[in-house]
């Protein structure tokens, strides 16, 4: 196993998810393989900000910060970044928890110094208690969660998924930090991709980059009852769209869209005939899942077309940060 330090960051943003704070807290301060430290990000928020100062005073492991850059999810985890002092930097939603293993497993994957990167995998707890009979896995990723069609066990991939990820430092020090103006700001469009247009931009400056999903590093993600509808799905898609759009105009099409076109020509159709084999067998959400996929693609499409025309245009850009700030602090880069 690897020796190296692992610093955690959870970026914060809303009272509203306290409890749901606090138990991703636990879950990190609970690992097998402890953790460095865990920084809280606060993003722009200056009573949760205080109201976690507050709660975390006694605990040493725990820092508690603000966002220093832009209001949204990049900035809140560059700040992380760059006050932290571990080797790796592992990243924690604030609404999910990890198992008990979860930064052992993060941790093995390092043993290869060409390693710059290990995600898992994320379940999702539907607030109902159930998956909706109509939301097909193969769109999990809309609810922030590992999606059929990714290969299973510890595998080398394109990009790691955001919220359950970590980087090597030196990740950071080779490409930049994570882009801002693509990825979430609180309530707003729910935009991603940032981690997507990261890991393409870090094997492009390390061509001999090598990034890994260990799905047996697990964190369980809540989706609150107000994603569980087909409004939410359809929004989510388009938005999938438009920051896809932005991904390929960063760094071509052929590298921003390589594993979308596998997922689309083969995983989706499946799902397709999946869905319409269940209903012929009248089992129930079998032809709202196969009309969902159709929907959900058409509606990424469709998000994908107008953002590239943004684009073009110059009304859609982000920009890269350089992390910096904590290099003195570590006496020095790792």
């Amino acid at each position: 196993m690897s020796d190296l330090d692992v610093s955690v960051v959870i970026c914060v943003y809303t009272e509203d998810r306290w409890e749901d704070i606090l138990a991703a807290v636990s879950s990190v301060r609970a690992q097998s393989r402890p953790a460095l430290e865990t920084l809280l990000v606060v993003d722009h928020n200056p009573a949760l900000l205080e109201r976690l100062a507050k709660e975390y005073k006694e605990a040493d492991e725990v820092r508690v910060l603000a966002n220093a850059g832009p209001r949204g999810l990049s900035a809140g985890r560059n700040t992380g970044i760059a006050a932290s002092h571990g080797e790796v930097i592992a990243f924690l939603d604030d609404d999910a928890v990890a198992e008990r293993d979860w930064l052992r497993r993060f941790a093995e994957g390092y043993a290869d110094p060409r390693v710059m990167a290990v995600g898992g995998r994320t379940m999702p707890i539907w607030a109902s208690g159930r998956r909706p009979a109509w939301f097909p896995e193969e769109f999990d990723w809309v609810v922030g969660c590992t999606y059929r069609g990714l290969p299973a066990g510890l595998v080398r991939v394109r990009n790691v998924l955001g919220g359950n990820a970590s980087f090597r430092r030196t990740a950071f020090d080779a490409a930049g930090g994570f882009a801002t103006g693509i990825g979430r700001d609180g309530d707003k469009r729910p935009l991603g991709c940032e981690e997507t247009e990261l890991c393409i931009r870090l094997t492009r400056a390390r061509p001999d980059a090598i990034l890994l999903i260990d799905d047996r590093a697990v964190i369980h993600h809540r989706v609150p009852e107000a994603r569980e509808h087909f409004g939410y799905f359809r929004t989510r898609a388009y938005a999938e769209g438009l920051s896809k759009a932005l991904v390929a105009r960063s760094v071509g099409a052929d590298k921003g869209l390589e594993s979308e076109r596998r997922y689309a020509t083969r995983v989706l159709p499946a799902g397709v005939a999946r869905g319409l084999r269940d209903a012929a067998l009248a089992r129930p959400g079998g032809a709202a899942r196969a009309g969902a996929i159709v929907a959900g693609v058409l509606t990424a499409a469709g998000g994908y077309v107008v953002g590239s025309v943004r684009a073009r245009r110059g009304g859609a850009a982000f920009t890269v940060a350089a992390i910096e700030g904590a290099a003195d602090d570590r006496g020095g880069s790792s």
